[in-house]
């Protein structure tokens, strides 16, 4: 009788082989078979498009994403799946998506594997844009050339706006979890869970997930870490820029989102969940965006997130993993901070102490200027730092403290070169893009000198710079692409950047002596001078 069982249970390993290797195309997961397509020319499996959740409309609208339903016969995962409810905020963002809609939970593979038993590391990446904008369907996301470094690449498509952060009180109560206002995080909660339980027959090894991101993606990294729900899941992160800390898209506490949700449905005159539910996800969407209405939140729900991130690094109840994270050398220009005025040394000392009072003085030491020139690099610092780089920082330095693991830091110094075409009249956005001054959507203007933008070392990280044909680039932006590349797929595979015969990037020891890595054509560990403005920061932030 053993030998009959151990005979059967050979045999459907065989078979198992057998199907994948024989169409060279299908991989069986739990809810179904799936077929994945190859570009011409490329060794790489790509699926596109598989549903990991139910759709989250009507009822499900504002509910924990639902495990995904099986189907019969082969699902073609041959193009991309919808894209979330947005409006085009951002210009430097482009989709491959079919359309928009709330029907958007899906997420896209690219295997190198030839039978799926290779058990390779897997990467899952979260797309930035606000918790507000964004599609796993980005060219500047596509996991092939990560793939090809032998690893399974993946992007995952999670509610934006008003359909992925809205907390109201009958949500919450209605909720088994008593949770309401972070459906964008657990629909990536459970994008983890379906890589956990399937990525094996795509060849990856889920013991060896790391999570990475950009901006909102970052972000998102930060908040998966710090839940109870996500923190067994992964075995490394990675952080581009952003953290959910204050002042940076910080969950807020669960009542007051409630209470902003409250107000919210007051102003649609909407008297329950089921009249909420009934409205169109366009009349919805438009309605965020029209005067006065109340923005959105995730939130300390007790469930996703039983506190604030600060206290749950602090306590050392975060992923006890390895981290590598960083942020770029200028992430958005000084008129961040000085608005319209001109960036004068009048203005500048006008607009510290419209900022900081009676401790402006103190500000002006930390970012000093004595000349014009000097006010546009320290203000474009001070700026960088009020609206991104101080939460990383703080992600950084208490995994540091708590996290029992090594962190790497980064500062992403390349200028991306001239457009390839005039863009015209376009205004800078915030996700490093434009937006045309008749509405439509362009790519990144030239960044001032001063620095490397916000957004700007996606292409560069992914190894996709050929994908993006705005920007004019050279051999020297293909070499930091590949080290950045290779940064980031040695600690993928490692949990550590080092290899390659490139610069070695030491883990941060203790942070009173920090070194971190400046990417750029020259790549270098250098010695963090700066820690003051971001104690000085901290102090504010953190009351």
């Amino acid at each position: 009788m053993k030998k009959a069982l151990i005979a059967v249970w050979l045999l459907t390993q065989i078979i198992t082989v057998k199907v994948f290797a024989q169409t060279g195309n299908q991989v069986t997961t739990q809810n179904g078979i799936v077929e994945g397509t190859k570009e011409a020319g490329s060794p790489i499996l790509i699926f596109k498009g598989i549903p990991y959740a139910q759709p989250p409309v009507g009822d499900l609208r504002w509910k924990e994403p639902q495990p995904a339903q099986n189907w019969q016969g082969v699902f073609k995962a041959d193009h991309f799946g919808n894209n979330p409810m947005q409006k085009p905020i951002f210009g430097d963002m482009g989709f491959r998506s079919g359309g928009m809609s709330e029907d958007c939970l899906y997420l896209n593979v690219w295997t190198p594997a030839k039978t799926g038993k290779e058990k390779l590391p897997v990467l899952v990446y979260f797309y930035g844009g606000g918790l507000a904008a964004g599609d796993g369907s980005e060219p500047r996301y596509d996991g092939e050339s990560m793939a090809k470094k032998g690893i399974v690449a993946l992007t995952v498509n999670y509610r934006l706006g008003i359909f992925g952060f809205f907390a109201h009180p009958e949500l919450t109560k209605e909720s088994p979890n008593h949770s309401s206002g972070n459906y964008g995080y657990l629909d990536q909660h459970a994008a983890l869970l379906w890589v956990k339980k399937n990525i094996a027959a795509f060849g990856g090894d889920p013991k060896r997930v790391t999570i990475a991101g950009e901006s909102a993606g970052s972000i998102s990294v930060s908040v998966q870490m710090a839940s109870p729900l996500s923190k067994d899941l992964i075995a490394g992160a990675i952080g581009e820029s952003g953290a959910g800390i204050n002042p940076t898209l910080y969950p807020i506490p669960l009542a007051e989102g409630e209470q902003k949700g409250t107000t919210f449905a007051a102003r649609l005159k909407a008297n329950s969940l089921a009249e909420l539910r009934a409205l169109p996800a366009k009349q919805l969407l438009d309605s965020v965006f029209s005067a006065g209405a109340s923005a959105t939140s995730a939130t300390i729900d007790g469930y996703l997130l039983p506190k604030s991130l600060p206290e749950i690094f602090e306590a050392g109840e975060q992923a006890h993993v390895p981290l590598l994270v960083g942020w770029n050398s200028a992430e958005v220009p000084y008129q961040f901070v000085f608005r319209g005025d001109a960036p004068t040394l009048e203005n500048y000392t006008k607009v510290l102490k419209q900022l900081y009072g009676d401790r402006a003085e103190e500000v002006l030491k930390l970012y000093p200027a004595s000349t014009n020139d000097e006010v546009i690099r320290s203000a474009t610092a001070l700026s960088s730092d009020r609206f991104i780089v101080y939460s990383t920082w703080k992600w950084a330095d208490l995994q540091v403290k708590t996290g029992g693991k090594p962190v790497y830091r980064y500062e992403f110094a390349r200028v991306r070169p001239a457009m390839t075409a005039q863009m015209g009249n376009a205004t800078p956005g915030l996700a490093g893009g434009v937006v045309k001054g008749d509405g439509s959507k362009a790519a990144a203007p030239k960044p001032l000198a001063v620095g490397a933008p916000h957004a700007s070392e996606i292409e560069y990280a992914m190894g996709n710079l050929a994908s993006n044909k705005v920007y004019a680039w050279t051999p020297e932006d293909y070499k930091v692409s590949a080290t950045m590349e290779n940064y980031f797929a040695n600690f993928i595979k490692t949990g550590n950047p080092n290899g390659n015969g490139q610069p070695k990037w030491e883990a941060i020891k203790d942070n009173a002596h920090v070194k971190f890595m400046t990417i750029d054509v020259v790549s270098q560990l250098k010695t963090e001078v700066n820690r003051a403005r971001y104690l000085f920061l901290d102090k504010e932030y953190m009351k």
